[in-house]
């Protein structure tokens, strides 16, 4: 079968964040798959077709990608940040998983991309120097008592955690559900960093103690990286404060 699907991650948004190879993936497809706004960052030329989607028909995407890979095309499927992470990747691997035979036999590459927790936490210090993990808090494809669970867990066993999808007009309350949750279980002090378009013309951060956060202090653009009660935050007269994680963790009991 000649035909090939690429999965790209394509970075936060920065053009300097997206990776050579991507770039190189980029220039060689002729066909691109992926919600509006992430494909408005691509600079195609004439030979190059847009096939853009809702942010919600990620598996619908991915069909049409493959099918279209079948027939003979280079087909790219357009990831913000990694296509790896809450992302296009898992969406095209389902879909192989329970598509026709042929998809199978495809040529199939995921290009890794740069993550908005590694921006975010890039532009604060090193938040995620030890263990850690990531979360999504959306619920649209898991329910909100599995959330609540991995949350407790997770803060419980000492992990800084980055959330991902934090809040939406569909999604309003989550974010400031989690962080309730986790009042009751981290320090007051414990530094939450809101991360906003990292790399971006419109980032921002901001950087409150946990007993501070509220929910409306994000958007769909923004990263929230919780830290763990190891995590430490060095003030610097007249620069921003450096969050990070010690590489060596006690262990002790909170």
């Amino acid at each position: 079968m000649s035909g090939r699907l690429v999965v790209i991650g394509t970075g936060p948004g920065k053009p300097a964040q997206t990776t050579p190879e991507a770039r190189a993936a980029i220039a060689a497809a002729s066909d691109f798959f992926g919600y509006g706004p992430y494909l408005d960052r691509l600079e195609l030329n004439d030979g190059q077709t847009r096939h853009a989607s809702d942010n919600r028909e990620e598996l619908a995407r991915a069909k049409a990608a493959l099918t279209m890979a079948a027939e003979g095309r280079h087909v790219a499927v357009v990831s913000g940040g990694d296509a790896g992470v809450f992302a296009m990747a898992a969406a095209v691997c389902e879909a192989i998983e329970h598509g026709p035979e042929d998809w199978r036999a495809l040529d199939l590459e995921i290009v890794p991309g740069l993550t908005a927790m590694l921006a975010v936490a890039a532009r604060v210090g090193a938040p995620l120097g030890h263990d850690f993990c990531a979360i999504s808090l959306s619920d649209n494809l898991k329910p909100w008592d599995l959330i609540e669970t991995r949350l407790a867990a997770a803060a419980g066993a000492g992990f800084v955690i980055a959330l991902y999808n934090p809040i939406s007009r569909a999604r309003p309350w989550q974010l400031g559900r989690a962080f309730e949750l986790l009042s009751g279980i981290l320090p007051a002090s414990t530094p939450v960093v809101f991360g906003r378009a990292a790399g971006r013309s419109d980032e921002r951060m901001a950087i409150v103690p946990l007993n501070e956060a509220r929910g409306e202090m994000a958007d769909m653009a923004t990263c929230v990286i919780i830290g763990s009660p190891e995590t430490r935050m060095i003030e610097r007269p007249g620069k921003s404060p450096l969050v990070y994680a010690p590489r060596s963790a006690s262990g002790a009991a909170r």
